[in-house]
């Protein structure tokens, strides 16, 4: 078996500079809002808008109904939030990623600085707003509902997978945007496709049979599907279908960090 620096694993790497990383990533954060009045307050605000907006033209405009068991209006609304913000975390890090290395240009240049970790302070200051995102809705839930979704535990389990396998894409993407520029551009309609492909503004059992196993293959579907059962139709994950994502997941972030360190290689001399 061929022995793999730790430079390339990237568990080893993301902890060895775990602080850096979190440094990064609270700085990120707090500067998506610096020189705002509202600061911080920003990302509880946006969120509580969003879902109040999607409820009152669901609720008041279109008498949108999401399924049998989910008749009511506030049931469309909180079904379209959760996709929103499951897609919402996808969107910012693939169009983000394309134009890292460029837009830190200085980092690049400096031969010490692990660079591997500037697409992890992006997922995870996505990662941030998402959370902001759910505790929104999690709260709305128990105002319409009167009750707590008891499997909202099981969401970690759900995300997981799909960090990691976004972490590979944004490696991947943030290598890739040094050497081809047009990816950048690419990513804003590679995103809005991923909108209307995935199940966000519908349920996947909608869908003709013909394609429903074509939209498995989209890495949105089953994220989606598998948050809203744990958020809004309180039943348990399905873990085979998990475990299946997760093994291709392990295997896209694997491939998209060796890749980013192969192209890191020449970001000095294209840059």
């Amino acid at each position: 078996m061929a022995f793999t620096p730790p430079s390339t694993r990237p568990g080893f790497s993301l902890w060895r500079h775990r602080h850096l990383v979190a440094s990064l990533t609270w700085r990120e954060v707090q500067g998506r809002y610096r020189g705002s009045a509202g600061g911080l307050l920003w990302s509880l605000i946006t969120p509580i808008l969003m879902l109040s907006v999607y409820t009152a033209v669901f609720s008041g405009i279109f008498q949108a109904r999401w399924s049998q068991e989910a008749s009511t209006p506030l049931d469309y609304a909180l079904q379209l939030f959760v996709g929103l913000i499951v897609h919402g975390l996808a969107a910012e890090c693939l169009t983000r990623s394309p134009g890292l290395m460029l837009a830190n240009v200085s980092y690049v240049k400096r031969v010490v600085f692990p660079l591997e970790t500037l697409p992890v302070v992006t997922l995870l200051s996505s990662l941030f707003h998402a959370l902001i995102s759910l505790v929104v809705l999690l709260v709305f839930f128990m105002l319409v509902k009167q009750s707590i979704p008891t499997q909202v535990w099981w969401l970690p389990v759900v995300w997981l997978p799909y960090l990691a396998m976004l972490a590979g894409a944004s490696w991947f993407l943030a290598g890739l945007g040094v050497y081809l520029r047009d990816i950048h551009q690419l990513m804003g309609l590679v995103t809005l496709l991923l909108m209307f492909l995935s199940p966000v503004f519908y349920p996947a059992s909608a869908l003709p049979p013909t394609l429903q196993g074509f939209f498995q293959l989209n890495p949105l579907t089953i994220i989606i599907e598998q948050s809203r059962n744990v958020l809004l139709n309180n039943t348990p994950p399905d873990l085979v279908a998990l475990g299946v994502y997760s093994a291709v997941a392990a295997v896209v972030a694997i491939t998209g960090y060796r890749l980013f360190h192969k192209m890191k290689k020449g970001f000095a001399d294209v840059l």
